[in-house]
């Protein structure tokens, strides 16, 4: 009996990695439940985040779409159609409410900013010096 006491350790160790993995995962289950979650408007931040988008696709032109796509590289594959979704969707509002009529580098910058934390501001300064974009007009959002 004393012989297999190493294996309770084994499957107490297995059991408490279990657990750890159940609640990381519960976790991010129950974030993406709270967004469905319909608001005093009667429309979840989904539901707003897919209609902004609706709203303004005619306005995306393909060189917006790259800039985009450069500015979210630096998230891990599985999750960039969100993040970039999300973004898109800042975006569109900004472009609703400003009522525009073409969509501009200004609006892609603005949406990223107020879409992403603020750890992520990092690579949106590297990526705008790479494409020689001024940040002087984004400073007061960056921080």
């Amino acid at each position: 009996m004393v012989g297999l006491a190493w294996l309770q350790w084994v499957y107490l160790f297995f059991w408490l990695c279990f657990l750890a993995f159940l609640t990381i995962g519960g976790y991010f289950m129950f974030r993406k439940f709270l967004r469905t979650l319909p608001r005093d408007d009667g429309r979840s931040i989904l539901d707003w985040q897919e209609y902004y988008i609706k709203e303004t696709i005619h306005l995306w032109k393909q060189e917006h779409k790259e800039l985009l796509n450069d500015l979210v590289k630096p998230v891990p594959s599985p999750f960039r159609n969100t993040v970039k979704r999300k973004i898109a969707g800042k975006i569109g509002e900004l472009a609703l409410k400003d009522q525009i009529k073409a969509l501009t580098e200004e609006y892609i910058i603005r949406g990223y900013i107020l879409a992403t934390p603020r750890r992520d501001h990092k690579w949106l300064v590297k990526t705008l010096k790479a494409r020689k974009i001024n940040l002087s007009k984004y400073r007061n959002l960056i921080k």
